[in-house]
């Protein structure tokens, strides 16, 4: 789960990390107002969208008085903000915050991560802040460090300085340095985050390092302990149809394909999207209906499948394990009754009572293409799409 600049702030003061005053609306003239109580001769105005490249598509400007605020706001307000993270479609702005100009010296990059390869913490680091850290490690990749460290309820001084090594920092703002890691980790480790960025973490000519920017991914699988911070989510942020995925259970992400895929088990899901792009087309999205798929989970995917106008066929890919073949094949059969489908539907059993499950699927009376394997599933859609 992502959440808005300002709320990430907001928790990053909470656990007593420096970051810029500032104040959010969803009205122009509120936040003039609400901006009069902040000290500082000059505004920063940021766009509130869930995604990075605001700066370049004019979503953060410097205001230089509370008049100019107001029509900015209002300009910024409502707009379509087309970044390299959102997609040609964009966000619109329904949100936005402004804080105190900073006195900038020095802009690093600092962000903490699960690393799960190697189940430890990451730790990046760079000295060359305030522009994207993939730009960064293609020309320049020894300005990158990256320090992975065990999971304890305290990170050590010792990695502190590793991180903050490439800073080059002087003995006054090492010693802050060090304990904006601490507080970085203890509140990453606290809020079961997945991640932290602070881009750009800023030195200001006063020497004190400041959270110019922040950006927070948080474990969906952790959430139930964290009520507080589901209570920041933003539906407007979120795909409608991930939406709806979520609130029966279902693993969806939309994709920009033409195959809908309702598969259970992420690893299936993920090889049957592989061979469909082998077989010359693209998948409509990934969607994991879990080992408990009842009919009306099934129906739910179906339906969220259905509501990308891209989608021109189906490909159902089912291994049987916990959950068997049979049961899968009536619930996948009733909801195909229930909610009519127009596409091509092609359908692949394997594992417990697979045979059970076929003839299920031979007898409904529907249009079921069946397949014997996944590679021949994949050919199958393939060519009905076509």
């Amino acid at each position: 789960m992502n959440i808005h600049e300002h709320q990430a702030k907001q928790i990053l003061k909470k656990y007593g990390i420096a970051v810029p005053n500032g104040v959010f609306s969803f009205s122009a003239d509120d936040i003039a107002e609400k901006a009069k109580k902040l000290n500082t001769n000059k505004y920063v105005l940021k766009a509130q969208i869930h995604a990075g490249g605001r700066g370049k598509a004019g979503g953060i400007k410097i205001i230089d008085n509370i008049n100019e605020l107001t029509e900015a706001s209002k300009k910024m307000l409502g707009k379509v903000l087309v970044t390299h993270q959102t997609g040609p479609d964009g966000k619109e702005v329904k949100r936005i915050y402004v804080e105190e100009i900073s006195n900038i010296k020095k802009e690093l990059y600092l962000s903490c991560l699960v690393d799960r390869a190697s189940s430890k913490i990451a730790f990046i680091s760079s000295d060359q802040g305030g522009i994207d850290i993939e730009e960064v490690a293609k020309s320049k990749p020894e300005k990158i460090i990256t320090t992975k460290v065990d999971l304890f309820d305290q990170i050590k001084d010792d990695d502190c300085k590793k991180i903050i090594k490439i800073f080059n920092l002087d003995d006054k703002a090492e010693i802050q340095g060090i304990e904006l890691i601490k507080s970085i980790y203890k509140m990453f480790i606290s809020t079961d985050a997945n991640l932290v960025e602070i881009n750009p973490l800023i030195l200001t000519q006063e020497n004190s390092l400041l959270c110019l920017d922040a950006k927070m991914n948080f474990d969906d699988n952790a959430i139930f302990r964290h009520p507080e911070i589901l209570e920041l989510r933003d539906l407007n942020e979120e795909d409608p149809a991930e939406i709806e995925a979520s609130k029966h259970d279902l693993s969806y992400i939309k994709l920009d394909g033409s195959i809908g895929c309702m598969v259970n088990g992420a690893g299936l899901a993920m090889a049957t999207m592989d061979i469909i792009k082998l077989y010359g087309e693209e998948p409509a999205n990934f969607l994991d209906v879990g080992g408990g798929a009842s009919k009306e989970k099934v129906s739910a995917a179906f339906k969220i499948i259905l509501s990308d106008k891209n989608v021109k066929g189906i490909l159902i890919n089912i291994f049987g394990g916990i959950m068997r073949c049979d049961i899968l094949a009536q619930g996948v059969v009733d909801a195909a009754k229930e909610i009519k489908i127009n596409v091509p539907l092609v359908v692949r059993l394997a594992g417990t009572n697979f045979e059970k499950g076929q003839k299920i699927l031979d007898n409904s009376g529907l249009e079921i293409i069946s397949a014997s394997d996944l590679s021949d599933a994949a050919k199958k859609i393939v060519k009905e799409i076509k």
